[in-house]
């Protein structure tokens, strides 16, 4: 049989019986010292001064043991509060303090963690299998689509044609970065990885772009170093694409558009200048965030998910990427990818 479990006092009643303790002691000990120092070295001092010296050192004691079990604890569930905010749901905290508010702060810590965990998995599952089931019929619907722009037209019906190929091909777009972002997000991504050259993947990128670029006549302002990487060719080239597309998508007509790659302390360093509108201070935090897009950005195309996918790419690589708003105009993105070393 179990013996009851004693119960633990809360945080109210530690301070209350502390400061009872701690008066009741100071004034005990001051008086027996007093008494004792007097008798022996025949030194007389008030009992004052015996109760101030002992009120400072049991305060020195009693804030010690008060970071022991109070602000140590509260200080392990912050940095963990930090983590959660950054989107880590899987953190959870083992403690066995006496204090019943930090002990049940912890049990209900644990509780939101396994709740928030829960519920990314299910939205995450429903999007990816609804996103699956999309598919199929988006890209039928692209096909016909297509196979009626060889047909004879009337001049209305052509324009109805192509906005019909515009719009499936954005939600094919759509469909394709879901199902890659959950790839990425679930680790599932292919570990085939092979050793190439990352200056001649960014000009691939940049080719693949021509027809936008073209379009607007962007005037590119290209430097790559040669640099030498082991990864993933494949899911690397997304954030080349991403990054370039969006630097054109907001560059005005004509605009410059710079892009630069060096290898610094083993890093890949890339950066991409644009002349654009720049992104608002209070948005540049949600910037990486699913779904979301900028005020200024509405009336692109878009889904906002480029960024976001480029971001947790570079985080499965070890790699980070930042941005900050040009001093006359536009804003940079700046990658950093460690590179791997060559065997």
């Amino acid at each position: 049989m179990k013996r009851p479990r004693r119960p633990k006092l809360g945080l109210l009643p530690y301070y209350v019986l502390i400061a009872l303790w701690e008066i009741l002691i100071v004034w005990v000990v001051a008086l027996l010292l007093s008494l004792l120092l007097e008798n022996a070295l025949e030194l007389t001092l008030p009992p004052w001064v015996w109760v101030l010296v002992f009120s400072v050192v049991l305060s020195c004691v009693m804030g010690l043991l008060l970071t022991l079990f109070f602000f140590i604890p509260i200080a392990r569930l912050s940095r963990a509060m930090r983590k959660v905010g950054k989107g880590d749901f899987s953190i959870q905290l083992e403690g066995s303090s006496r204090i019943r508010e930090v002990r049940e702060l912890y049990d209900n810590f644990n509780l939101m963690t396994r709740e928030l965990a829960t519920t990314e998995i299910v939205q995450t599952d429903f999007v990816s299998n609804v996103s699956h089931e999309f598919k199929t019929p988006i890209t039928a619907i692209e096909g016909y689509a297509t196979l009626l722009q060889d047909g004879q037209q009337t001049p209305e019906q052509a324009m109805y044609v192509d906005k019909i190929l515009l719009n499936t091909r954005r939600l094919s777009d759509l469909v394709g970065n879901i199902l890659l972002l959950s790839r990425v997000e679930n680790q599932t991504i292919s570990s085939e990885e092979r050793r190439y050259r990352l200056d001649e993947q960014i000009r691939q990128a940049i080719l693949l772009l021509e027809p936008k670029w073209s379009q607007k006549d962007i005037d590119f302002d290209v430097n790559l170093e040669e640099v030498d990487y082991t990864g993933n060719e494949s899911m690397l080239l997304h954030v080349w694409v991403n990054l370039i597309d969006n630097a054109i998508k907001y560059n005005p007509r004509g605009g410059p558009v710079s892009i630069r790659l060096q290898l610094r302390d083993g890093c890949a360093v890339f950066t991409i200048d644009d002349s654009g509108p720049g992104i608002p201070q209070d948005q540049q935090k949600h910037i990486f965030d699913k779904f979301y897009q900028v005020e200024s950005s509405h009336t692109s195309e878009g889904n906002g998910l480029g960024l976001a996918l480029v971001k947790r790419i570079l985080d499965a690589y070890g790699g980070s990427i930042c941005m900050k708003n040009l001093p006359e105009a536009g804003c940079r993105f700046t990658v950093t990818l460690p590179c791997t070393p060559q065997v």
